[in-house]
């Protein structure tokens, strides 16, 4: 079997890495059913990085959202909140955000039961034909990206044309409609808070079709045999992430140079500044870098809302809002397109360089 550069760079100098067998690891529930004890060379997306910071000295903002639509007043302050947050940390968390807690516990415990399921149930939903809109696969990239990532997903777009309901996991279905409704309509009040922050009309950013469409990507974590390691940094391509994490933890975003916990809280979600928002502000809002540990105890389940039309891909030019420049201000992006950004993004996911700097003028 020929070596690539790939497979060597993955196994030092040598040349008797067996990418194939790694691959195969990866693949459904044999990693599990191996028994192995160490993550394989396949993997070096797990890179030992322990925090040593004070976790005390920092923490990431907790937003009440109670009362946005009753007080002007609060209003307001909620206002201020979201722009202190967004332009400092690029993340916060949101509580009272009009989800019930029966439907996030529900959706993770929805999620947790399709991926604990027998294979051979698992195996209708399992695929890496980009056509299929509902896929399950451990690595979307697997096959072309030199890394992997401990995790099982299930893939999902929702907005704003659906699949058919009965593409969906019957164990997760019902859950997963349901969730989709709540977190968009949570998602169009964060923009209209994002604009009246900039100092826009509350529709401007919903008018621009920031959250035309949403992919839901549902993450299972399996129990990682090497308890040092995490998932690589990195920000996300699209306007904003609304993310829903279970009781086991382990998201952390990076603060002044040091990694930051961001505890799982009940009813809480975790609100994510994205590339694209913050290269149509202009830098006002700022894209966050964040990463998962991996966890050798128990598995994780988490839940991500994408706001971007990714299916189809926006071809509409987004470039910095031009009522946020000036001569004081000017803009400091090129205009580019969901499509093309996204295409870039997948391209480049890996460098440790900023994705969103290659787009500065």
């Amino acid at each position: 079997m020929e070596v690539s550069n790939i497979d060597k760079a993955l196994a030092g100098t040598t040349t008797d890495y067996d990418r194939t067998r790694d691959l195969k690891a990866l693949t459904g529930k044999e990693l599990l059913d191996t028994g192995v004890a160490k993550i394989p060379k396949i993997s070096p997306i797990f890179i030992n990085e322990k925090s040593d910071f004070d976790k005390t000295q920092f923490e990431i903002p907790m937003i009440d959202l109670e009362g946005i639509d009753k007080d002007a007043t609060q209003r307001k302050k909620i206002v201020d909140q979201v722009r202190d947050a967004s332009d400092t940390w690029g993340s916060f968390q949101v509580i009272n955000h009009g989800i019930p807690t029966s439907i996030l516990d529900g959706m993770i415990d929805g999620v947790r039961t399709f991926n604990e399921l027998d294979t051979e149930v698992k195996k209708e939903y399992y695929t890496r034909d980009r056509m299929r809109w509902v896929a399950s696969n451990i690595n979307f990239d697997l096959h072309q990206s030199p890394t992997a990532k401990w995790r099982d997903s299930l893939f999902c777009p929702m907005a704003p044309v659906p699949p058919n309901p009965e593409e969906f996991p019957m164990a997760c279905r019902d859950i997963l409609i349901e969730y989709s409704k709540r977190v968009n309509r949570l998602g169009i009040t964060l923009f209209e808070l994002l604009s009246e922050a900039l100092g826009l009309n509350p529709d401007h950013l919903k008018d621009m079709d920031c959250a035309e469409g949403h992919n839901i990507l549902c993450h299972y974590y399996r129990a990682c045999p090497d308890q040092e390691f995490s998932m690589l940094r990195h920000s996300d391509s699209d306007f904003l992430t609304v993310l829903l994490q279970d009781h086991v933890g382990g998201l952390q975003v990076f603060y002044q140079n040091q990694w930051v916990d961001v505890p799982p809280i009940p009813g809480a979600l975790v609100v994510n500044i994205g590339d694209l928002l913050q290269l149509i502000s202009n830098d006002r809002l700022k894209s966050i870098d964040h990463r998962v540990l991996a966890n050798h105890k128990t598995p994780r389940v988490s839940v991500g809302c994408f706001f971007s039309k990714f299916f189809p891909p926006s071809t509409k030019m987004y470039g910095p809002i031009k009522e946020l420049l000036s001569e004081e201000n000017p803009p400091i992006y090129k205009e580019t397109t969901v499509r093309d950004y996204t295409t870039y993004y997948n391209s480049k996911v890996f460098d440790k360089n900023s994705v969103l700097q290659d787009f500065r003028l």
